[in-house]
């Protein structure tokens, strides 16, 4: 201690001839002098357990230092939108360095999100990050499901931007108590859809007189043999083509959303393709070995191609990637080890949400444990005696059903 001391207002008042200096109480016996008193215990157990603390943290400890912890003024009053524009600024400044747009768009979609809710929700223009507790979280998962009608993979996804601020305040001690602390989400990953097997090779016989159409269906069709999604097929050039394992043709990539490592060989279907445009003017001149439009373009294009096999569900470009995973690989038995590296996963259960179990592949599995148990003679007669349990009763149930009726 620095011998300096500070004084802090207690907020109360009381009556000069009624205060005790030595005892630092007032003396009565009346309700509003038991309650002053009362509430001057509270306090001084407060600074008592302040001092303690800091002792405890090694904190230096001066009355002035006491004083602010006291008044909660030694921590830096930060607000949410503010943390969560300097968070975006310093993303913007890392683009291309461990970070891509799309997901600094959908950070600035969130600080949007975050800034309606405050505004329409709690009118306020902004909240200090040691406020928020449990209800201010599950007060805008709500306000995101109800007033801005995001479906609930969309609203965790918001959520877990925010969840990203709330321990990055934590880490500077802007905030001491974490309110996502009891939150729990119960949002479901959305099924992944694919083609099956027959819906593939519709897309790959249909004749199409229209070029767009024929480009469009051969990049997607060369997906679903290679894995690739839509940046990395619009990237891809001669570079990226090499000699692998046994002398084939390999992809050796490196993808465009986490930059990990996606070496893939290439089979005869996808080859075929990249052998049809290799005298392709257009993204030879660009140095790109397949001429990908927009995505946009490209999934308005897909629409088309569905009705035009027959195909109800909604064909996306992405649905490449997933029939990749299942209707090409899972289900022809290439383990999902193989799977997730093929498709450049780091981890395996981001390869399980693409990777579906097909019925025809549970089929050739159950076939094969109807063979292997066949096969197997039994050692016991599974015939049951006639005489094991003797005769059995008969059992009436007319005098339950007269119970029934007389209850």
């Amino acid at each position: 201690m620095d011998g300096i001391p500070k004084e802090v207002s207690t907020g109360r008042e009381c009556d000069p001839t009624k205060w005790i200096s030595k005892a630092n109480r007032a003396k009565g016996t009346k309700e509003d002098v038991k309650t002053l008193n009362a509430y001057l215990d509270t306090l001084e157990h407060k600074v008592a357990d302040t001092h303690l603390q800091m002792t405890k943290r090694g904190e230096e400890i001066t009355a002035e230092s006491i004083k602010m912890k006291y008044l909660g003024r030694d921590i830096p009053r930060k607000t949410l939108l503010t943390v969560f524009l300097e968070h975006n600024e310093q993303m913007k400044a890392l683009l291309g360095k461990g970070f891509k747009p799309n997901t600094l768009k959908g950070y600035n979609t969130s600080l949007s999100h975050i800034e309606r809710y405050l505004n329409e929700s709690l009118n306020l223009k902004d909240i200090e990050v040691r406020k928020m507790d449990h209800a201010f979280v599950a007060g805008y998962e709500f306000f995101l499901r109800s007033a801005l009608g995001c479906s609930e993979v969309s609203a965790a996804k918001y959520i877990k931007h925010l969840r990203k601020i709330v321990k990055l305040c934590l880490a500077h001690k802007w905030v001491t108590e974490d309110p996502f602390a009891f939150y729990k989400n119960s949002a479901k990953a959305k099924e992944k859809e694919f083609l099956t097997e027959d819906e593939l090779e519709r897309i790959e016989r249909k004749l199409f007189t229209i070029p767009r159409l024929a480009h469009v269906r051969d990049i997607f069709v060369f997906c679903c043999y290679t894995g690739l999604s839509y940046a990395d097929v619009k990237k891809l050039s001669d570079d990226d083509i090499g000699r692998g394992f046994g002398g084939k043709l390999w992809i050796f990539t490196n993808r465009e959303k986490t930059e990990t490592a996606s070496n893939i060989p290439i089979l005869p279907k996808a080859l075929e393709i990249l052998s049809r445009y290799s005298d392709y003017a257009p993204p030879v001149s660009k140095g790109k070995l397949l001429p990908v439009l927009s995505n946009q373009k490209m999934n308005s294009y897909l629409k088309e191609i569905a009705d035009l096999c027959g195909i109800t569900k909604k064909l996306t470009f992405h649905m490449a990637r997933h029939t990749f995973a299942t209707t090409v690989t899972l289900s022809n038995d290439v383990p999902i080890e193989t799977v997730a590296k093929m498709l450049g996963h780091t981890d395996i259960k981001t390869t399980q949400h693409y990777a579906k179990l097909l019925d025809t592949r549970i089929g050739r599995d159950m076939d094969k444990l109807e063979e292997a148990l066949g096969n197997k003679t039994s050692k016991y007669d599974t015939r049951m005696p006639k005489a094991a349990f003797g005769k059995m009763p008969d059992i009436s149930l007319q005098p339950c059903l007269k119970g029934n009726k007389a209850g």
